[in-house]
């Protein structure tokens, strides 16, 4: 038997040359069943895993009635009586049948030719006939194939150079802005360019609180046959909404995401080589990032020999600020990771947890073992330190968490010694100014509040313990927001990782101190080696 399964553009099936319409299909629920067991690889799935992706709201007596129904239904619009089959707890979708799923032809036919020749890309986009499953944009299981396939779609179109279609894709898309206004120069339409150019720069700058790039006001000094003078980088305001940003497209490549409970997310991509995924940490802002001090020399450093991924977390950067009641736990944190992997298509990866980030990156790596090849963390713990802190410890942190409310932001000579002398106590006042406007660039006060809250539910000891993959930990011995101690007993709980001191006080290492070129120097020996071997490697015994 052939089976066609179309899921792009409309929902319908041909089973054996006979067409069958989403239409036939009485029941929703049938319906969703296919379509769930389409999406899968393999077309099967343990029947709690569909129960928990199409009723998660239903007892599972009351899901495996509902499972049951939407098979015999299924079965009944395909007039296949095995179409849909239940057996050993396994629920699958035409076994034994030559199926083709349209959207797994396209995916394959994408990834091959985003990097090919624009012909390539060219006769792939006529493949795409709508985005998928457009009657269910609601429903959480097709949330990440939807994006990752979304995100092949719009770079066919970087590929082709079809940049009116990607600005209505993606109207933050400052490079398909720009393409486009740069093929309106080429044929003489220098009003249509700069139109489009003005454009892009109020979106930038109403939507993300960003200018234009470099590359933006060069294109325009170009529409406009002017000598205007783009300034140097150490000649613009950050704070003003008419500077060119800090990271040049050049540099980075900004994308956004959407998380499955409708938060925007901002990743970006930087340098060349092996895929570094960096789990977001608190205090960051992508394009302030690459001006500041604080973060210049670290996202510089790791991606001189990686392609490093990065991205602002929830509530924060360039990422949506008002998000939903119970963001701000490490599940949330999580999702989040998971959702910038995926709409990227990443397979295999390096993955880098420092601070805050670092439990979020050790329980990914310990659910998701086969996609991480090593993980690094710096600067962080395994289990929540505010629960076993000291009674006078808490009241010290109750006391840090109201003056984080009232004075975030602030360039107060008492928030600044009691709160950014945790985070770079040896830092000169250069560095603790910049610490403040990346404070205020960052996040909200009253989110800054949040975060720190939940920092203190913060626990992955149980992940630790169960990691598989070369680890590489790494703590400078005097921090002052996690003690060298909580390296100490994250080291003790993962099998066969890696310690090592830093020589520094900074919890955030500076530029100039050694310790940040011990960081790059054991990261990048770290990273040369076989991941896999070192995975043989931790299950020896110590």
């Amino acid at each position: 038997m052939e089976v066609i399964v179309s899921l792009l553009g409309e929902f319908a099936l041909d089973i054996d040359g006979r067409h069958v319409p989403g239409s036939a299909f009485t029941r929703r629920s049938a319906a969703a069943l296919v379509k769930l067991l389409a999406l899968t690889p393999s077309r099967r799935l343990h029947r709690e895993q569909v129960m928990d992706a199409l009723w998660p709201e239903l007892a599972p007596r009351d899901a495996a009635n509902y499972l049951h129904k939407a098979a015999h239904y299924a079965r009944r619009a395909t007039g296949v009586p095995d179409s849909v089959l239940l057996r050993n707890e396994v629920v699958s979708l035409f076994p034994g049948a030559q199926v083709a799923v349209d959207a797994f032809a396209f995916e394959a036919a994408a990834a091959a030719a985003v990097s090919g020749e624009a012909g390539a890309a060219e006769s792939v986009l006529e493949t795409y006939v709508g985005g998928l499953l457009p009657d269910d944009p609601y429903e959480s299981w097709a949330a990440q194939p939807r994006q990752r396939l979304e995100m092949l779609h719009r770079e066919l179109l970087r590929r082709a150079g079809r940049w009116s279609g990607l600005v209505m894709l993606e109207p933050t898309d400052e490079e398909a802005h720009l393409g486009l206004a740069q093929s309106m120069l080429s044929r003489g339409d220098r009003t249509g360019a700069l139109r489009q150019i003005d454009t892009i720069e109020q979106i930038l700058r109403d939507d993300l609180g960003i200018g234009l790039s470099p590359e933006g006001y060069e294109l325009r000094v170009r529409a406009l046959d002017s000598p205007v003078q783009v300034p140097s980088i150490p000649e613009r305001d950050a704070r003003s909404a008419s500077a060119p940003r800090h990271a040049s497209l050049a540099m980075q490549m900004l994308r956004f995401c959407q998380t499955s409970d409708g938060v925007r997310l901002a990743y970006a991509t930087s340098g060349n080589g092996p895929q570094l995924v960096k789990a977001a940490n608190w205090l960051t802002h992508l394009d302030y990032d690459w001006a500041s001090p604080v973060w210049s020399h670290w996202w510089r450093g790791l991606s001189r020999t990686h392609r490093l991924v990065r991205y602002d977390e929830r509530g924060s950067g360039l990422s949506d600020w008002n998000v939903p009641p119970g963001s701000f736990t490490l599940d949330a944190w999580l999702h989040d990771l998971e959702t910038v992997v995926d709409t990227m298509g990443l397979e295999r990866f390096a993955l880098f947890g420092m601070s805050q980030g670092g439990p979020i990156a050790v329980r990914y790596a310990a659910r998701h073992p086969e996609r991480v090849s090593h993980l690094i963390v710096y600067g962080t713990c395994a289990r929540a330190t505010w629960a076993r802190a000291t009674e006078e410890e808490r009241r010290e942190l109750r006391a840090l968490g109201e003056l984080i409310r009232v004075s975030w932001g602030s360039d107060q000579p008492g928030f600044r010694q009691v709160y950014d002398a945790r985070f770079i106590p040896d830092g000169p006042l250069e560095t603790w100014r910049a610490f403040d406007e990346l404070q205020r660039l960052s996040t909200s006060p009253e989110n800054a509040y949040q975060l720190w809250r939940a920092f203190g539910a913060l626990d992955a000891s149980a992940d630790a313990v169960q990691l598989s993959v070369p680890t590489l930990i790494l703590h400078s011995k005097d921090d002052q927001v996690w003690r060298f101690s909580e390296a100490v007993e994250l080291h003790s709980l993962v099998p066969g990782s890696r310690l090592v001191e830093l020589e520094s006080k900074n919890h955030i290492l500076r530029a100039d101190e050694p310790a940040f070129d011990r960081l790059l120097h054991e990261v990048r020996d770290f990273l040369a080696t076989d991941g896999a071997a070192g995975a043989a490697m931790q299950e020896q015994p110590q």
